[in-house]
């Protein structure tokens, strides 16, 4: 009866929203309902007072959205950013004010004309059940446009902005997946799985049936059904430094209580409209905290992760002037292009390259002054350190293709998570083991060597 009342109540909102646009002229037999109609129905929502009428808007412009081809989609975001984009004039009228009187009065009404309407505009399409997810997927469209409209780039910066409020970790709930959970919830981590493509349900019940192996996602109470991000767990006696016994069909199970060491070896943003908006530090340790309540035996969390951007990185900078890269180096690494990840070992690979690997990591930044790679600054913001570099751990063509087959170690360790997340947060310092930064050391050791034996030359 709860249920049915909800129901009607909803209905009974959303056919406010539809009378309100029929009065306008918009409604659904109208020839108007296109995307230059719907700024329209957008204003009236702006305008709207009573909630209730709100709330049908809020449907009602989301539903006909959704309903509008790709070209014309684009069309209405523009027009988002353009028309409902902030008032210059009222913006200096209100700091003067505020500039020749400071006072609580003049400040607020500075605020309320600094951010733009469209921010407004974003919150009022949320008031309607259901709208958050279809907010999500309106900036996956926005995403998908930016390249080539670039005025879109202002009405990001307000997703941006709000989503992050939105989605900060305080309302993520943590659950535990397993072969139990309701299929349509599988079918999603089988599509969003990013890292280690899920061929088939045999191989998702591989990696989430067994004792040692476990999987945990994050949802937000208003994407009830639709995880943000999840995490797949291997429970082993020490530190990996291969994917492939991970995945391994056929292998003999672990019982968890001989467990020393968990091991994420897969984490996967599930929401394309959720890019760069962080969930907040310390997700990973949510996690660690889970497992370490379960089995108090475990005493080692570390990953076992991609490098996504390296091989690209290597590639521009042994064919450009990368100064991380001596001359020697770079005609070096040019071997590794006739290299076949099936056949390659160790010894045929170049010298240097894991020097250079442990340099991708604690030296190279990108022009704003990031560390390049993007899953280790994830890692890093979360407060791991980076403990070991494993080279040909993942001989896959997307691991090939992605870092020459290496993969990475980041180590979690408890008493320290905090304290290096803030040496991150604060000053982009890696956190590395000694063997980590003395790889990184050894390059610049045989560059010393060479240039002191060609200055004796």
């Amino acid at each position: 009866m709860n249920i049915g009342f909800l129901q009607d109540l909803l209905s009974s909102v959303a056919e406010q929203g539809r009378h309100l646009a029929d009065r306008l002229g918009l409604g659904a037999g109208s020839s108007r309902v296109d995307a230059s109609a719907l700024p329209t129905l957008v204003r009236a929502l702006l305008s709207t007072r009573g909630e209730a009428s709100g709330v049908g808007l809020a449907r009602e412009i989301m539903g006909r959205y959704q309903a509008l081809p790709p070209a014309e989609r684009i069309a209405l975001l523009k027009a988002l950013a353009t028309t409902f984009a902030d008032d210059p004039a009222a913006i200096r009228k209100a700091f003067s004010a505020y500039d020749a009187d400071p006072n609580p009065e003049t400040h607020h009404a500075l605020l309320q004309v600094v951010e733009p309407p469209r921010q407004e505009v974003l919150r009022r399409l949320n008031l309607a059940p259901g709208n958050t997810h279809a907010l999500v997927r309106m900036r996956e469209d926005l995403l998908d446009a930016m390249g080539a409209v670039p005025e879109l780039a202002a009405l990001d910066r307000d997703f941006v902005h709000l989503f992050s409020s939105w989605f900060n970790r305080g309302f993520l709930v943590l659950r535990r997946i397993d072969w139990s959970s309701p299929a349509h919830i599988l079918e999603k981590i089988i599509r969003y799985e990013a890292v280690h493509a899920i061929e088939s349900w045999d191989d998702l019940r591989r990696r989430i049936e067994p004792a040692d192996r476990r999987c945990f996602a994050f949802f937000h109470p208003a994407l009830i059904d639709e995880p943000l991000i999840f995490v797949e767990v291997a429970l082993t006696r020490d530190k990996p430094a291969a994917i492939d016994p991970i995945l391994a069909e056929g292998r003999s199970p672990l019982p968890p209580g001989e467990a020393q060491a968990a091991v994420f070896y897969s984490i996967s943003n599930c929401q394309k409209g959720l890019a760069g908006i962080s969930f907040g530090n310390f997700l990973i340790k949510q996690v660690v905290d889970e497992l370490k309540r379960e089995l108090p035996q475990l005493d080692t969390f570390v990953t076992l992760s991609p490098v996504p951007g390296f091989r690209r990185w290597l590639d521009e900078a042994r064919t450009g002037g990368n100064a991380l890269l001596s001359e020697d180096e770079k005609q070096a690494m040019a071997c590794l292009c006739d290299l076949q990840p099936e056949t390659a070992d160790p010894a045929s690979l170049p010298p240097g390259f894991e020097g250079i690997l442990a340099r991708y990591f604690v030296e190279a930044r990108t022009g704003r002054g990031r560390i390049v790679d993007p899953v280790a600054r994830f890692h890093l913001g979360n407060g791991a350190r980076l403990d070991r570099l494993n080279l040909l751990a993942d001989r896959s063509a997307k691991g090939w293709r992605e870092s020459y087959g290496a993969m990475v170690n980041y180590l979690y360790d408890l008493g320290a998570i905090e304290e290096n997340h803030e040496r991150f947060a604060t000053h982009q310092e890696v956190v590395a083991s000694p063997a980590v930064l003395k790889a990184a050391r050894s390059i610049q050791a045989s560059r010393d060597v060479a240039v002191a034996r060609s200055a004796k030359r």
